[in-house]
């Protein structure tokens, strides 16, 4: 009896120490050492079974999958330390910019090539609002519309590939990475050309809202311009297609493309001559702090596993959610819920190292394909990542917002956006060969 109530009352205790602002990776592992106690004293646990931490850490510590994850962070850094997302905002918006809603139609196609060719959401949300909110402000744009667009997305980065996400999820459920970025490519690109489809209603039903831009701000010669695009466009996607292509054809691992990528952003930032001592060094310290973050978290959700699981947490847990009523719908209602609920408070790795190893196996025992099953969580951690009151994307656009931004434009900015992206999630759950289509 006790048994049953230790591992459960671990699970609401960790939650607690998490949402009272301790860090979540010394929340984890203090808990499991407070838990192994009381599980010794009375007689449920052994001390012994903390013997297998050093070997699992070493586990972790020497995973060839998530070396993948600081390369790819790195690339993303040095991409944007390097303003050439800075260049591509700038030259797309003078595209598209004739046209009512193009500088918001800019803002999409540029999230887009900026998460195929980042992966962190962080640095696209910075970025964009630092650069592209001030002059949408300044063209009368609204600023709901403005902010929604940039948060969206920025966010991108979460489901289209090579996404940090995807790498920590495909680790998590203990599938191929490939496969997780092939079955995200679809429903990202799904997912930006509802934003676009979006950002053309508006235009068509309130021009005001998205108004076109002056003319001397588009009125470049035409073959000037195509030489511009050509400069600033054909180069980032050259090595989006060498980084997505070499895993997609099987040449390269993630981790071997990622080693690729962060080299070809240094060549592209030095052929632009904006590769410098300053943007190495904060994109090696920005990459080192994020990936510390991962590795802590990591050891301390190890830590997490294997107290839970002596004292059968793991069995309480897949016994109860794969008898749940319906079945794997209602494995995948409670999954999708709490992973929802979850994301207003937690950041998308900590969600993944601590409720996804609890998921994955009830999830194979009942059938479900876990290739799909990382997709739909990925889509779902996007979602939550802008969904107020403690949507990350919010806090980072905040952080670079004008003044005459307040926090309540973006709340309700991203309403919209929330809804299409609970459509795009509604879809790959009624149609799974949007995903398992290009792995299968």
């Amino acid at each position: 009896m006790e048994t049953n109530i230790l591992a459960p009352l671990m699970f609401v205790v960790v939650f607690l120490i998490i949402f009272s602002g301790y860090p979540v990776a010394f929340a984890l592992g203090g808990a499991s050492l407070i838990f192994a106690f009381i599980g010794v004293q009375l007689g449920f646990f052994d001390w012994h079974l903390l013997f297998a931490m050093p070997e699992r850490i070493f586990g972790v510590m020497s995973n060839y999958v998530l070396l993948a994850v600081p390369f790819f962070i790195f690339m993303g850094l040095v991409l944007e330390k390097a303003k050439l997302a800075e260049d591509l905002l700038t030259t797309i918006g003078t595209l598209f910019g004739r046209h009512n809603g193009g500088l918001a139609l800019a803002v999409v196609v540029v999230g887009a090539m900026l998460a195929a060719a980042t992966g962190v959401v962080g640095a696209s949300v910075v970025a964009m609002g630092s650069i592209s909110l001030p002059v949408m402000l300044r063209y009368k744009y609204s600023a709901r519309l403005s902010s929604g667009v940039i948060l969206a997305s920025g966010t991108l980065g979460q489901i289209i590939p090579p996404s940090i996400v995807l790498v920590v999820l495909a680790d998590q459920l203990g599938i191929s990475v490939g496969d997780l970025f092939i079955g995200g490519l679809i429903p990202g690109l799904m997912l930006a050309a509802m934003y676009a489809m979006y950002v053309g209603g508006v235009a068509i039903v309130k021009p005001e809202a998205a108004p076109a831009l002056p003319r001397e701000m588009t009125d470049v010669d035409f073959g000037t311009l195509m030489r511009r695009v050509a400069v600033v466009m054909f180069p980032p996607l050259a090595l989006i297609l060498i980084v997505l292509g070499s895993i997609f054809a099987g040449i390269a691992t993630p981790t071997e493309a990622g080693a690729i990528g962060s080299v070809g952003a240094i060549l592209l930032a030095s052929a632009r001559r904006r590769m410098s001592l300053k943007v190495l060094r904060e994109a090696c310290i920005g990459a080192t702090k994020l990936t510390t973050m991962v590795m802590f978290l990591l050891i301390g959700s190890t830590a997490f596993a294997l107290v839970f699981r002596g004292l059968y947490g793991d069995i309480w847990i897949e016994d109860l959610l794969t008898n749940l009523p319906g079945g794997h719908i209602g494995l995948l209602l409670v999954a999708n819920l709490v992973i929802f609920i979850l994301g207003f408070f937690l950041d998308f790795f900590e969600i993944a190292f601590i409720i996804i190893p609890l998921l994955a196996p009830a999830a194979a025992l009942l059938g479900i394909d876990l290739v799909w099953f990382g997709v739909m969580i990925g889509m779902n951690l996007q979602t939550s990542f802008l969904t107020p009151p403690f949507g990350f994307a919010l806090f980072y656009l905040r952080g670079v917002a004008p003044p005459e931004v307040k926090t309540t434009d973006l709340y309700r900015a991203v309403i919209p956006f929330i809804i299409i992206q609970l459509i795009g999630l509604l879809l790959i759950i009624q149609w799974p060969g949007l995903v398992t289509g290009l792995v299968n």
